[in-house]
Order: C-alpha cells, then structure tokens, then sequence
C-alpha cells in the first residue's frame, strides 16, 4: 500500500462527525491516512481544513453551512486549498509566516496572524523540523483542537497504549509550551481519525511519556515515519 495516494479518488469515508463538523479521507486505504475537515465558524459559516477533492465531499459538506473559507494549516498541505477556494469563491487563508503555500496553488491568498479569520481559532506557530512549518488550531469555545501533522492518530505514529502520538522527530523535544494551555474536547488530525474520548488526557499522555517511549517509537514507527517524510517530499 502506497503511503499517499496520488490518483483522483473514486470515493471518501466520512469520519470525524459531531454538530460543529465532519472530516472525510479521501484515501482511505492509503497509509498516510490523510484526513480534511468542513468546521462550521463561530459565526455559521464553515471552513475548510486542508482539504482534499473527492466525489462527495460537496454533500458532505453543504449541511453544514455556506463555505467562507479555506485553512492551510501545514506548509506540506497545499492539497486541493485552491480548487475548494474557486468552487466557492473564498480566499485561502495561510498564516503569514508560512511559506510553499503560494506558488502551490491558484487562489486568491489572504494572510493572517493570530485569529483564523471569524472562525474562532486562534492558531500557534510549530517548526518541528528545518523547512516544515505547521499551524496549531484551537478553539476554546468548543475546546475542538486542530493539528496537522506533528501529533497524530495514524499508523505509525503512537507506541504502546498511546491512542494519539508525536511524530517521531518532536518526541525528544516536545512541544509542551504550544499544547499546555489547550483543553481540548476533542483532536482532529491531519492523518488520521480524531480523538473525541477524554481527548485532553490521551494529548497529554502522549506529550508526557514521548522522551520515554521514543527507543521503541523508533523501532516500531521509525520505518513508517521515514516513508511519511519521503512520500511529502515527493508531493
């Protein structure tokens, strides 16, 4: 199984559904298990979180509101930002530290700091690794927390009783002083399926014991990991 999936999806699972939003995978046989959100705003309208094309994601999605924008959140996930942003003539909005973004897609960009436009996130600036630059989403009315890519539910990312993990690479240096003042009801992912169950607990299990349990994240998920990088890097 290829760990990105580069043809045009026949299809798409729905995952991540509760009243404020829905996420779907668009491969969801591929290993890297990437996953996009439609999150409905603060004030009703929704936003879309590093989106991929599928066929059905338009039904998925127009239930929950009227599109008023597109996220990128990683400057690894162009994906398809721009063709959601012409379908619904909405900017892409991509904070203003972040670069690849740009010449990656062909949208109007709208740079931010700070708040994600009247979506009520507030986002966090992570640098997990020279050239990877990712956006950290929070939103404390509903305690709905977005990362990337740096922690994770797929497969080989968490080790042991882990229901959530950091990528091999920030296991060493944690980036507590980003996640310590979340309280999160639920995590979604950028790969994988989000955490909805005591969510704030299975983050800061995975934040406390990632030094400890990295020998054996190495071991177990550094193969898997090493495939992730190689995959991204060919996008």
């Amino acid at each position: 199984m290829s760990m990105y999936d580069r043809s045009s999806p026949t299809g798409l699972e729905a995952v991540d559904e509760w009243d404020g939003g829905v996420g779907w995978l668009p491969h969801p046989e591929e290993d890297g298990r990437r996953a996009c959100h439609a999150l409905r705003g603060s004030n009703g309208g929704v936003w879309l979180f590093d989106p991929i094309d599928a066929p059905g994601v338009d039904e998925l999605v127009c239930d929950l509101g009227t599109v008023v924008g597109v996220a990128v959140c990683s400057n690894w996930h162009a994906r398809d930002a721009g063709v959601f942003a012409r379908r619904h003539d909405v900017p892409v909005y991509v904070p203003r530290w972040m670069d690849r973004i740009e010449e990656r897609i062909d949208a109007r960009v709208r740079r931010y700091d700070g708040e994600l436009g009247d979506s009520g996130f507030r986002i966090s600036r992570l640098d997990p690794l020279p050239g990877w630059r990712e956006a950290v989403a929070y939103r404390e009315s509903d305690g709905t927390l977005y990362v990337p890519d740096v922690v994770s539910s797929a497969k080989g990312t968490p080790v042991g009783e882990e229901r959530v993990g950091l990528f091999l690479t920030a296991r060493l240096f944690p980036p507590r002083e980003t996640f310590t003042e979340f309280d999160p009801e639920r995590i979604l992912f950028g790969h994988g399926t989000g955490c909805f169950e005591d969510a704030s607990a299975a983050l800061d299990r995975a934040l406390d014991g990632s030094r400890r349990r990295f020998p054996r994240a190495l071991l177990r998920n550094g193969p898997e990991q090493l495939r992730a990088l190689v995959g991204a890097v060919r996008d």
